[in-house]
C-alpha cells in the first residue's frame, strides 16, 4: 500500500532542490556581473530615453522585469546609453543589439598630479 503523503513529500522535495540549484547558478553568474556603460544610437524625437533603453535591455535579457534590474542610469543629455549591471553572457547579448554601439567597462581612472598628495 503506497502513502501518498510520502509521495507528496517526495515530490515537493524535488520540486525544491530544483528551485534551489536554479537560483544558486542564478546567483553564481551575478557574481560574476559587471558595471557596464552601453553607448546607443540615440531615440527617435519624442522617444522616452529610459523607456528606449528599457527595451534593448529587455530585448537582450529576455524580460522587461530582468531589464528594469539590470539598469543603473540612463544617460540623455550628453550621449545616449545606459549603465546596466551585466553578466558576460548579458553583455554579449547586449552587444548584438542593432542599436548598441559600443560597451565598455565602467572603470574608475585617477589621475596623478605630482606635488598633489590628495
Amino acid at each position: 500500500m503506497r502513502h501518498p503523503c510520502a509521495a507528496s513529500a517526495f515530490l515537493l522535495a524535488v520540486l525544491l532542490l530544483g528551485s534551489y540549484v536554479a537560483t544558486a547558478a542564478d546567483q553564481r553568474d551575478h557574481a560574476h556581473a559587471g558595471v557596464y556603460i552601453v553607448i546607443v544610437q540615440p531615440p527617435a524625437d519624442g522617444v522616452d530615453s529610459h523607456a528606449y533603453h528599457i527595451g534593448i535591455l529587455a530585448a537582450a535579457l529576455g524580460s522587461e522585469e530582468r531589464a528594469n534590474e539590470a539598469l543603473l542610469y540612463s544617460y540623455r543629455t550628453v550621449a545616449s546609453g545606459f549603465a546596466a549591471k551585466l553578466t558576460p553572457p548579458e553583455l554579449a547579448a547586449v552587444q548584438k543589439h542593432p542599436a548598441v554601439i559600443q560597451a565598455h567597462p565602467d572603470d574608475k581612472n585617477y589621475v596623478y598630479i605630482p606635488g598633489n598628495l590628495n
